[in-house]
């Protein structure tokens, strides 16, 4: 796949799949949903205030006779029962609606009904870029704050996981730094140096993994040639991979607000994906990133 119509497009051939709507009376979410539905991606479990929900369906035109509704209106319980819909196998993801992040994370990260694995959750945003030939995968930008060697390793298997849903069967990952020589004074360019030893001593599979690479010699061939770098990902990287929360967040919404793109996001490392979208992400993000959780449900 090389766009999000792409991603789209799969999703409807390979739905529909449901989806658990956490606190659904959120009228962006409710949107999304629907629209989602129309589309034939999925079918939906809606969690939460249903009063409140019906009152903003009204206003929108959508009939919830389409949905199963689940009246609770703590938060913090109608998150829990959300989770255990999908934790049972009775939904395939889940979705946050009109509740903190936080209280939807401790409620997947609950230690009888949570999505819990083992491994960490992790951020992957899939950004489609005008003037590009193919989709990239940004991670993490919103979960992990400073991970460390083996933190990266699991970021890197996550987001491979999302890659390999999109039929990119061997994605080229690049540790992205300031700089693409190693310096002992900059951790993050010797922790990309480590991840790329483990990948060529077999640690890390299914990808190639390659760093430290500045940004423009990671996604540019012709800034790599220049640069006399000679590595299977120079210029061809599928997944970015970021040193830390704060270069990850600078880049993702640089990426939003000053190039042209489409993109969709969610939390891997779960059981099931989790689709965390922002108030401020279109209806468009909104139902790419629904479409990209189904694709991610589909594929192990």
């Amino acid at each position: 796949m090389r766009n999000i119509d792409d991603i789209v497009k799969f999703a409807k051939e390979r739905g529909p799949k449901t989806i658990s709507v956490a606190c659904c009376q959120d009228k962006e979410v409710l949107i999304a949903v629907e629209n989602a539905r129309k589309q034939h991606m999925i079918e939906a479990i809606l969690v939460g205030d249903i009063e409140k929900t019906r009152e903003i369906a009204k206003t929108l035109n959508i009939e919830l006779n389409n949905y199963e509704l689940v009246d609770i209106k703590d938060l913090s319980q109608a998150c829990l029962k959300a989770v255990e819909i999908v934790s049972t196998g009775k939904a395939h993801m889940v979705m946050k609606g009109l509740v903190d992040t936080s209280i939807i994370l401790k409620a997947v990260l609950n230690k009888e009904i949570g999505l819990r694995t083992g491994n960490i959750l992790s951020h992957v945003a899939v950004f489609d870029i005008e003037g590009y030939d193919r989709l990239f995968f940004i991670t993490d930008a919103a979960m992990n704050l400073a991970p460390g060697v083996n933190e990266k390793k699991q970021i890197i298997e996550n987001a491979c996981s999302v890659a390999r849903a999109l039929d990119i069967e061997e994605p080229k990952v690049a540790l992205i730094c300031a700089r693409e020589k190693v310096n002992p004074k900059m951790k993050d360019t010797v922790e990309a140096k480590e991840l790329e030893e483990m990948y060529l001593n077999g640690e890390i599979k299914n990808c190639i993994v390659g760093g430290p690479f500045a940004l423009d010699n990671a996604i540019s061939e012709e800034s790599a040639r220049h640069k006399g770098i000679n590595h299977p990902v120079a210029g061809k990287a599928d997944i970015l991979v970021v040193p830390d929360i704060e270069a990850g967040n600078i880049l993702y919404k640089s990426i939003t607000y000053f190039a042209k793109c489409e993109n969709a996001g969610l939390i891997v490392g779960s059981k099931a994906p989790i689709i965390l979208t922002s108030r401020a992400d279109s209806d468009k993000t909104k139902l790419n990133s629904i479409a990209l959780g189904v694709l991610a449900s589909t594929k192990k």
